[in-house]
């Protein structure tokens, strides 16, 4: 299997899996833990670093922003599903659940009940399993994309 291949799937399995770990420990659900899913960013751009580093000897600049933004795309299409399988089939209530800590932290702010029902219903609609499985798609490219750019400057063919 090839290195662009091997590392997308890598980072998709792992941004999946990281999800599941955020559903099944409720995390998603507490205001104090919930952008702790953010460590896939982490987890995406530490697996470009290696699989880039790999591909390096036999890529310029050029090929290995290509490679890294092909890397991202692999991940996207798994990140689509493990999304799409989260949010209608393991974690069906996730958005009822997400709505939930969204009004417990917007009280916690010391937001008034009228801001609070505006900010929950401009946020509700983008709360959809395929409207969230898109913006997983989106976060994954252009993060593969920027990561690529850094990192490519430092690996790459001479």
């Amino acid at each position: 299997m090839n290195q662009t291949l091997k590392t997308g799937l890598w980072i998709g399995a792992l941004c999946v899996a990281w999800t599941f770990v955020m559903g099944f420990t409720g995390w998603y659900k507490d205001p104090t833990l919930v952008n702790v899913f953010f460590l896939v960013i982490l987890i995406e751009v530490a697996l470009l670093f290696v699989g880039l580093r790999k591909t390096a000897p036999t890529r310029g600049y050029g090929q290995q922003v290509l490679t890294g933004t092909l890397m991202a795309v692999v991940a996207a299409a798994i990140i689509f599903c493990g999304s799409l399988l989260f949010t209608t089939v393991a974690f069906p209530g996730y958005f009822q659940d997400v709505r939930a800590a969204q009004e417990e932290m917007l009280r916690a702010a010391g937001k008034t009940p009228a801001e609070i029902e505006a900010a929950v219903q401009a946020a509700s609609a983008g709360q959809t399993p395929l409207a969230n499985a898109l913006a997983g798609v989106v976060g994954t490219v252009v993060t593969g994309l920027v990561a690529s750019l850094v990192i490519a400057a430092f690996f790459r063919k001479r």
